[in-house]
């Protein structure tokens, strides 16, 4: 049976501007959480696990996209803007010693400019709720939730406003790691280094436009004394 994605409202008085954030918005978004609840909501598409051979993306990984920004926006993403719904990074948990994963990931840009290498960041974690009927949700969530509201229906994901952990550290993380994957993608070199760096955040803005070779000279143009 398919399940749907289901985003609670925000928990915040105010809500937090990114739940929801407005659709015109620059953003990166990731969603990740068990296989086992990304294949209720993707019940018929086909995984390519392996290790030797790994594929970017996953056959899942735009489709979960798909519905996640269905989810917070409400409506699906215009085809002809392609602006939105870039998919950029994914992550699978590889399983001890086998050749499988038992956890998924994907991470997507919503308006972001191409020269734009540390945007903000949306991270939502899907729960599962069938394996262990709520138990897990309802001590790590700040809120209580009914099992039978989710079980055999929807799949729960929350975003982290409204989660007890406070991700302090997710938008160096996730950039970082979409830095890494162009890397990956690209070759090492110059420019792909300085976008690492400020996705770690090395540098926490855009790259400068102005650059040097070498350490340029002072304004005065005599180089300083040596003490």
């Amino acid at each position: 049976m398919v399940h749907s994605l289901h985003i609670p409202p925000c928990l915040r008085t105010p809500t937090h501007h990114h739940h929801p954030p407005p659709v015109d918005k620059s953003l990166r978004i990731q969603i990740e959480g068990p296989l086992v609840s990304v294949q209720k909501l993707l019940p018929n598409v086909s995984w390519h696990v392996d290790v030797c051979k790994p594929i970017f993306p996953q056959p899942a990984g735009p489709k979960l996209a798909e519905l996640t920004y269905r989810a917070i926006y409400g409506h699906n993403a215009l085809p002809d803007i392609g602006s939105r719904l870039v998919v950029r990074d994914e992550y699978l948990s590889w399983i001890h010693h086998k050749n499988e994963i038992d956890y998924y990931g994907v991470t997507f840009d919503n308006n972001v400019p191409s020269d734009e290498y540390f945007p903000e960041v949306l991270q939502i974690n899907i729960i599962e709720i069938e394996a262990d009927e709520g138990e897990y949700a309802n001590e790590y969530l700040p809120f209580m939730i009914s099992p039978a509201d989710y079980i055999g229906k929807k799949i729960l994901a929350v975003p982290r406003c409204c989660q007890k952990r406070k991700g302090s550290t997710d938008r160096r993380r996730v950039n970082g790691l979409v830095a890494e994957r162009d890397v990956m993608r690209q070759g090492i070199d110059r420019e792909v280094i300085t976008k690492l760096l400020v996705g770690h955040g090395v540098y926490s803005t855009k790259i400068p436009e102005k650059r040097f070779d070498i350490v340029p000279r002072p304004p005065t143009g005599q180089a300083p004394k040596e003490r």
